[in-house]
């Protein structure tokens, strides 16, 4: 999913698309070990997917109104 897409959706959303994401990703690598991963390079996309909705997360709540971030 690309990083716009991600930010048309809302926080909830997102968090689901990760949890979603994460358990994918155990069955991905529980199917590795046990030598029955048929597309290898599915664990790629998954934990880079994964990444991107962090990233895309972490950017809606730094930029959030209420953010009490510190300035120096």
């Amino acid at each position: 999913m690309k990083a716009q897409e991600l930010r048309d959706l809302s926080e909830a959303d997102i968090k689901g698309k990760i949890a979603a994401n994460e358990e994918e990703l155990f069955n991905l690598r529980f199917q590795g070990k046990m030598g029955q991963l048929s597309n290898p390079l599915r664990l790629r996309h998954i934990r880079r997917d994964n990444a991107r909705a962090k990233t895309v997360l972490n950017e809606m709540k730094k930029n959030a109104p209420d953010s009490q971030t510190v300035k120096k």
